[in-house]
């Protein structure tokens, strides 16, 4: 079979297409042929070196959606020609860029019938971050005022959606060429990260605050976070572009009670429950993953370095 692997660490030079063998269903897991794999930034972490992955040569790739092509004899629950997607791989096993993957049972779930298997290639990280952000960590409840920084990105057009379903106001940023998008997708108001008197359109538009923000770029906003939150606001930051992170004014977030967690999707307790959720909510069309656009496994490093430089409108996929 084919597959995308790096031998070394480094650019996206590195990623070469190698015939390997297809990999067996052993232990407790499941060959998933692929139908889409999505591409994200911690993707290109692990191919660089600042994130290490466990083997080398490595084939990258967190997430993963397609048809079952085989089932240990350990596992229960699955039969070949299910469809099921996947995330959590592509660290300590190999990873999603390949046209067959075996992926541990718990990292996996079934897809209801109708949901597309390329899209939901790329739900994998994006859903399940925004999942564990809200609903675990923030414990966001319905008429919650739910302020989503870039709204127009993999984390957090999901994250808009999810915020809607449970019944939140959703409050967002993005560029205005997505504010259409984001409508249709359930979010109450739309803001355009650019515009000078952001701070204030958001107190406005949220009726005085905020009682959860999903924060994406810590390094520039958490400041910003607490000067629109309402006293009791639960921030969930997961990511930065700088690892100098932290208020330039603390006595703002203190004086609202700000409750501020940071997180990454890899420590998730058991990926299964917020994958069968999620999986719940796409087939009821209460989720949707948007694929802005998807690469063959020869594209892989255009794929990389897209996801790092490009503005777009949910998620791009490989699709062996």
């Amino acid at each position: 079979m084919r597959a995308v692997r790096f031998h070394e660490h480094g650019g996206t030079d590195v990623l070469q297409v190698d015939e390997i063998d297809r990999p067996d269903a052993t232990g407790h897991g499941v060959v998933v042929k692929v139908h889409g794999a999505g591409v994200n930034p911690v993707d290109t972490y692990f191919r660089e070196g600042s994130y290490k992955p466990f083997t080398m040569p490595m084939i990258p790739g967190v997430d993963v959606a397609g048809e079952v092509a085989a089932v240990s004899e350990y596992v229960e629950g699955y039969e070949v020609g299910d469809l099921v997607y996947g995330t959590g791989i592509g660290k300590d096993h190999y990873g999603g860029y390949a046209e067959y993957v075996a992926v541990p049972e718990d990292r996996l779930a079934k897809l209801p019938d109708g949901v597309d298997p390329v899209a939901a290639g790329g739900a994998g990280v994006a859903a399940v971050t925004a999942w564990r952000a809200l609903i675990d960590h923030a414990n966001l409840q319905a008429a919650d005022v739910c302020l989503i920084h870039g709204g127009s990105g993999g984390v957090g057009h999901a994250a808009v959606q999810l915020a809607a379903a449970a019944g939140a106001n959703v409050v967002t940023t993005a560029s205005e060429q997505y504010h259409d998008r984001l409508t249709e997708r359930g979010a109450d108001t739309v803001l355009d990260y650019r515009r000078d008197d952001l701070e204030d359109a958001v107190i406005e538009a949220s009726g005085g605050g905020v009682d959860v923000v999903l924060d994406h770029r810590m390094h520039e906003y958490l400041q910003f976070d607490a000067a629109v939150a309402n006293t009791g606001c639960r921030v969930v930051g997961i990511g930065e572009k700088d690892p100098n992170v932290g208020f330039t004014q603390s006595s703002a977030a203190r004086s609202k009670d700000l409750q501020l967690t940071m997180m990454s999707m890899f420590n998730t307790p058991d990926l299964r429950i917020p994958l069968q959720k999620v999986a719940y909510l796409m087939g009821e069309g209460e989720v949707s993953i948007d694929v802005a656009q998807t690469y063959d496994l020869s594209e892989a490093a255009d794929a990389q370095r897209a996801v790092l430089a490009d503005s777009f409108f949910g998620k791009l996929v490989i699709t062996p």
